[in-house]
């Protein structure tokens, strides 16, 4: 497994998984893959197909409301907008991986933290203990307009 930058040759696919977990992490298209990508921090793959990451920083061109949840409240962060693994390829630390580089290149670039939401209704059990056994502690909630409700999560970069 390689993890590499996302590029519009791995789109089709990465629309595909990003589609195949929208409850999760919401609808995506090219359109919309194409503006999240160049206003990213960071976009990742795994090779092959296994998974992807896309993050943003306070200064990103991005109005999520959970991204502007942050923006109100918090400087010196990235936030992880989509972390989505391959059914198959779950349990190989691919995730793990992906959060290992981004705090490594996020600490880097002088971020002192780094940020999510997880979907709390509908719950998402298996997400939120993977972010505490990070590291990861809750923040804040929000019930957004489209009826789910989220915890916010943040890990510290601080030694």
């Amino acid at each position: 497994m390689a993890i590499e930058v996302l590029s519009r040759a791995d789109f089709a696919w990465v629309i595909a998984l990003g589609n195949a977990n929208q409850v999760e992490t919401g609808p995506l298209d090219e359109g919309r893959l194409t503006n999240l990508v160049e206003a990213s921090y960071l976009s990742q793959v795994a090779r092959p197909d296994l998974g992807f990451l896309i993050t943003f920083i306070p200064t990103s061109a991005y109005d999520s409301p959970n991204f502007v949840w942050f923006v109100e409240r918090m400087d010196k962060f990235v936030y992880v907008d989509r972390i989505v693994v391959a059914a198959h390829a779950r349990g190989q630390g691919i995730a793990r991986r992906f959060y290992e580089g981004l705090f490594a290149s996020a600490q880097a670039d002088g971020y002192e933290q780094v940020v999510c939401e997880v979907n709390s209704d509908p719950p998402n059990p298996v997400s939120d203990q993977f972010h505490a056994a990070l590291g990861f502690t809750p923040v804040g909630q929000a019930t957004l307009s489209n009826g789910k409700s989220v915890t916010y999560l943040s890990r510290s970069l601080k030694d």
